[in-house]
């Protein structure tokens, strides 16, 4: 078991604590990029489903929002996994 101070400390190290930061935000971009790109295919299928002659120039405008949203999705995890990366022990 642990029982002195020195044996703990290790446990919340700044090493330690970047990746922990590193994990929680690359959950977080995921659960945000998820959220955006769920909201933005509900309000085009609705759009569409109101007026059907406009769906083609709607799914080109989910389509490249999408691809955008997710574009900087990328970026963040890329980020995030580059935090990870300078963690030294």
């Amino acid at each position: 078991m642990l029982s002195t101070l020195a044996e703990v400390a290790p446990l919340f190290s700044n090493a330690g604590l970047m990746g922990l930061g590193a994990g929680i935000g690359a959950g977080l971009v995921c659960i945000g990029a998820a959220k955006g790109i769920g909201h933005l295919a509900g309000n085009a299928v609705e759009s569409m489903a109101r007026q059907p002659q406009v769906k083609g120039n709607v799914f080109v405008a989910m389509i490249i929002a999408a691809a955008l949203i997710e574009g900087f999705t990328f970026f963040a995890l890329v980020v995030c996994n580059g935090i990870a990366g300078k963690i030294t022990a």
